[in-house]
Parts: structure tokens; sequence; C-alpha cells
């Protein structure tokens, strides 16, 4: 597994991503501004709606350019033996082997790698806390659901 094309495909993801909530943003924009949608009486709430779900795609646009920025970053960080931000995880869980990337945003995005899946996880998500500053060869039980798993860490790239 490639590290460098883990956080390209991410990349990717955040990028068509984005370009969907500008299209929406924008709509919703016109929506929002459209001599249609002003207030007939004040019961009319449609303009006020589509106001409120345009800031909504506003800010997730700045959240995902920001994602973007840190994802670049992470191009250039050297690789450590601990699980840190920017580490890409093989992770061996109750007999099954999972990878994970464990990044600074974008919790619970999934890219497909050499037909093998790759979920960002977070430090702040319930794996990510946990397996915080293991290493390679490390074993783990993991409390996760509720439900305690036994883990050990195959690789951290």
């Amino acid at each position: 597994m490639n590290k460098a094309a883990v956080i390209q495909k991410i990349l990717e993801v955040l990028r068509s991503e984005l370009e969907t909530y500008v299209r929406a943003a924008k709509f919703s924009h016109a929506e929002a501004t459209a001599e249609e949608n002003r207030a007939e009486n004040k019961y009319d709430t449609r303009g006020l709606e589509a106001s409120y779900l345009a800031a909504g795609q506003a800010n997730k646009v700045a959240e995902l350019e920001s994602a973007l920025e840190t994802f670049e970053e992470l191009k250039e960080q050297p690789t450590s033996n601990a699980v840190e931000i920017g580490s890409l995880i093989e992770l061996q869980q109750d007999g099954f082997v999972e990878w994970y990337f464990v990044g600074p945003t974008a919790g619970g995005t999934e890219i497909e790698i050499d037909d093998t899946e790759v979920l960002v996880i977070t430090p702040e998500s319930p794996l990510g806390s946990q397996i915080m500053g293991l290493e390679a060869g490390a074993r783990a039980s993991l409390n996760l659901g509720g439900q305690t798993q036994k883990a050990m860490v195959q690789a951290v790239l």
C-alpha cells in the first residue's frame, strides 16, 4: 500500500465533493435571492429557508477547502513509527485486516486503492482515539460500539 497514492486519492474525492458543494451553494444562493422567493406575507419562509440552505452549503465549501489544504500538507510529512495524523495503518481486528488513514478531517471518507478499501478516521473518532501512539506490532483491546475487540497494528506507514 502506497501512502502517497492514498493521500492523492483522498484529495481527488475531496475535490470532487468540493465541486458538487460549490455548484449547490451557487444554486441555493440564486434561489434565496430570486424575486419569486420574496416573502408575500409573514408566514412565507421560502426565501429564508433557501438562505439557510445556502449558508450551510457555503460553510461546507469552506470546510472542504480547509480539508484540502491540510491533506496537501500531509504529502510532505515524514513517516513515523507510531500512529499519528497522516499515518496509514494496517489493523487486524478479530481476524480481519482493515486499512485506515488517520486524517486531520474528513473522517468517514472511503477510498479504494488496488481493490483495497481505506477508511479515513480522525484522532477524535472512537477508533482513532484508541490507536493514536501505537506502533507496528502493538496489540490492543479496543472498545468499539460497547464491545471489546482484540486488535493488532500490523503496519504504520
